[in-house]
This record gives structure tokens, C-alpha cells and sequence, in this order.
């Protein structure tokens, strides 16, 4: 997949969640994000915000969440001591449960694939064109002290 085809398939995946019935729609990201944003204030209403903490895997999850998370106009946090990978908010759990983690998740993985895509194409070109994962051995007896563990 190139970079074109990763933005197209991004802005579709936020038109799917702002409820777009025409390809214009699809294609207007800005509708899209404004849509989702009305729907937000509509929840708001009924389902007053809670505080939700998200625990990110790795860095390009956590960007990713931070800025779905302002795009929405949420203010994302973390309280002094959490770990970088952890993200606080305040919002409407119906929000979060139909519309903003199932988008999450979808971006997510969309950029996840891409990135792997990127990175397995470079390895092979520029490193090693074998990049499988290391064989599994069953394990040796230690007789001394064995090597330094650097993972």
C-alpha cells in the first residue's frame, strides 16, 4: 500500500464512523470530523463524561490516540508518575464504546499494516531480504554463567 492509498483509506474509515452516505461525504474528511463532533455533544447530554485510562502498547498507538482525541476537542492527560504510555480522559462512555475505540482500533491497525509493510520492504532492501523470526531451539543446559540478557 502506498502513502495515497493509507489517507484514502484513513479518511474512509473516519466517514464510516461520522455515518456518511454518499461518496462525497466519504471524501469530505472535515464533514466527517464535524459530524462525529455533533454526535459527541449530542451524547454528552444523556452520558455524562467518566474518566477513562488507556494504557498504549507503543508509541504509534498512543499518537494515534492523541490525536483522535483532539480532533474530537477531548484534552487528553496523564496524572504525575503514569508512564508516557498511559493516556487519561474525560468522556461519554457510549462515545467511546460506538464511535471512538472502534475507529481507533480500525486507524490503528490500518497504520500498523502500513508501517509493517514499510519496514519489512526497507529490511529486505537495505539489510537482509531474510527477516523471519529467529528458529526455536530447545533449551540448553546452563553448565556457568550465561550471556547477558539485552532485551
Amino acid at each position: 500500500m502506498d502513502e495515497a492509498k493509507l489517507l484514502e483509506k484513513l479518511r474512509l474509515i473516519e466517514a464510516l464512523f461520522a455515518g456518511a452516505t454518499t461518496e462525497g461525504e466519504r471524501v469530505a474528511a472535515a464533514e466527517a470530523r464535524r459530524r462525529i463532533q455533533a454526535r459527541l455533544e449530542a451524547v454528552e447530554q444523556l452520558d455524562p463524561p467518566v474518566e477513562y485510562r488507556f494504557a498504549m502498547p507503543d508509541a504509534w498507538s498512543r499518537r494515534v490516540l492523541l490525536a483522535l482525541l483532539r480532533r474530537y476537542e477531548l484534552k487528553p492527560y496523564r496524572y504525575r508518575g503514569q508512564r508516557r504510555t498511559t493516556v487519561m480522559v474525560k468522556a461519554p462512555r457510549r462515545f467511546v464504546t460506538e464511535t471512538l475505540w472502534p475507529e481507533f482500533e480500525q486507524l490503528s491497525e490500518t497504520l500498523r499494516t502500513y508501517l509493517d509493510e514499510v519496514t519489512s520492504r526497507v529490511v529486505a532492501e537495505v539489510i537482509h531480504q531474510d527477516s523471519s523470526e529467529a528458529v526455536e531451539v530447545p533449551e540448553a543446559r546452563q553448565l556457568g554463567p550465561g550471556p547477558v540478557d539485552h532485551g
